[in-house]
């Protein structure tokens, strides 16, 4: 069977592509060997389940490895103590099995705890079995569940984290055997699911977060993907598929536009691999694996709807006060302090949306950034802006065989925004240049072409949009006047730009709000580079 990239649950590397993450089960097993109890909290299809089996296999020769997943459990497997606890025993009777470790006392033992008219139902009586086990294994018991958030809001589940930090205390004090390492696995903080629960039974008392889960050690190991990662994996399809593609630098792309989150890595690979086949332009994979093809493939991925895409837009829903927020960042460059406490910026950042750089929230990746963009631009008072629907009335102007011609677009804009707001100052607002051009740029390249804005320059005064438009990059950069000093700084930041994207022609788009000052559209020759500079 021919391996493939796979976006669609754990990955295997008998028949899918994958990163290495053999340093990362390394970094868990130090954290295993030492008997520390954590959890793996990470985003949604961030490689928690893949990593789990992967460790499993890591540990078996060392340790006897119980690897059970909540998601198996039903609603009415936590209805009761006694339901969970016959549920529970048989997903580790499962896991057991054929375990030559685990001996066949243990397992009548536990079988008895899973009949259905069990007397002994309690997970008081249940932990004190388990506790012998442990005593009596000759290996080392771990206990890894996936999926805890399954069983996140019943107290039933709060017990079960109570008997395992009580036997974890009283292997600390008293040397009585219990799991020597426990992981749990799900997006959610568990840390204050007690506080959680409270809160949801009895909304207006004051609850602390007094969680049973606070033996948990700090899980601090990076399970983003870096480029070196990104590009032992491609080196292994193109052994495969010898494409002539430079690995290099696809693998440097994927980490510029994902920041190393799996699954976008991933999809964007499985588009290339399976979807520009069948698309005009793209006749083998030797086309697909280009610069081109990337840039192609992340169009239609930015295109679709998937779960991820929608659960980022609907936390904005979810936290009004983080879409807003979202917001100003984006188009007007205004800073979020970053708040742990924040419910808003915590739930965000749990969910792998954004994340924090220098003490501000910063988005997580380009392609959420992008999203987020194409989101905000697509509101109804954007979509009834003058400017905006000049764009799309104008649209066939731009294109010129196939080709966008951004001069033009300058043009255009320069005209439509100074018949629009020059007259009325008072209507717009300074940090509001950013959002007017991408509002006139969206629907010129919308289906063909994608944009973004160069995050170290997303600031009040400046910044740089970077089009990619049919393989063709175009740099504008974006500036309020601030007197002629400053204007020429900015024509060497942009220079600069230019040469790193190997690039002969820039673009500056200047916002001028002095009363005497000129509009249109000029031209500089510097350092070899040609800028076209439009005033508005």
């Amino acid at each position: 069977m021919a391996k493939r990239f796979n976006v669609t649950g754990a990955c295997s590397p008998r028949f899918h592509y994958m990163v290495n993450i053999e340093q990362r089960l390394r970094d868990i097993r130090r954290m295993v060997d030492r008997g520390d109890y954590f959890t793996i909290n990470r985003a949604r299809q961030y490689g928690k389940t893949t990593t789990l089996g992967a460790l499993e296999r890591f540990l078996q020769d060392d340790y006897v490895v119980i690897h059970t997943d909540f998601q198996m459990l039903s609603s009415e497997d936590f209805a009761s103590e006694q339901m969970f606890v016959r549920a529970f025993v048989k997903a580790l009777l499962r896991a057991v099995e054929g375990n030559s470790c685990v001996s066949g006392d243990i397992i009548q033992g536990l079988e008895r705890f899973a009949e259905a008219d069990a007397v002994s139902g309690r997970l008081s009586e249940l932990f004190p079995y388990l506790s012998g086990w442990c005593g009596q294994s000759p290996r080392p018991v771990i206990l890894m569940i996936d999926e805890v958030d399954s069983a996140s809001n019943n107290q039933v589940f709060i017990d079960f984290l109570a008997q395992l930090r009580g036997y974890y205390l009283l292997r600390t004090l008293k040397d009585v055997p219990t799991f020597w390492s426990v992981i749990l696995a799900g997006v959610h903080d568990i840390k204050h699911i007690k506080g959680k629960i409270s809160r949801q039974t009895e909304p207006n008392q004051r609850h602390g977060d007094n969680s049973p889960w606070n033996i948990a050690a700090d899980f601090l190991i990076d399970m983003s993907f870096d480029k070196d990662g990104i590009k032992g994996m491609l080196d292994d399809y193109e052994k495969d598929y010898h494409t002539g593609m430079d690995t290099d630098q696809i693998a440097e792309l994927l980490y510029e536009y994902t920041s190393g989150y799996p699954y976008l890595v991933s999809r964007i690979c499985n588009i290339m691999d399976e979807r520009l086949l069948i698309s005009a332009g793209y006749p083998d994979l030797k086309t697909v694996w280009t610069k081109e093809g990337f840039l192609e493939s992340v169009r239609l991925f930015l295109s679709e709807k998937n779960s991820l895409f929608e659960s980022l837009i609907n936390k904005l829903t979810d936290y009004p006060e983080l879409g807003d927020g979202l917001y100003d960042l984006l188009f007007s460059g205004k800073s979020i302090v970053y708040n742990p406490d924040a419910e808003d910026i915590s739930a965000a950042q749990m969910f792998g949306f954004i994340k924090e750089s220098e003490g501000t929230v910063v988005i997580a990746n380009r392609i959420f950034e992008i999203r987020l963009y194409n989101y905000f631009l697509s509101s109804a008072e954007i979509q009834n802006n003058s400017l905006h629907r000049s764009a799309i009335q104008d649209k066939n102007l731009f294109i010129e065989n196939g080709r966008l011609n951004m001069r033009m677009v300058l043009e255009r804009f320069t005209v439509q925004f100074t018949s629009l707001y020059g007259s009325h100052p008072e209507r717009f607002h300074e940090e509001e240049g950013r959002k007017y051009f991408l509002m006139f740029l969206r629907p010129i390249i919308n289906g063909t072409g994608n944009y973004y804005i160069e995050p170290q320059t997303r600031t009040a005064t400046r910044s740089d949009v970077i089009v990619d438009y049919r393989g063709e990059q175009f740099v504008i950069e974006l500036k309020i006047w601030r007197g002629q000093a400053y204007h020429a700084k900015g024509e060497k930041q942009l220079v600069d730009y230019l040469k790193y994207y190997h690039l002969k022609t820039g673009y500056m788009l200047t916002f001028n709000f002095n009363e005497e000052k000129t509009t249109g559209i000029k031209e500089v020759f510097t350092e070899g580079k040609y800028l076209v500079e439009a005033f508005v």
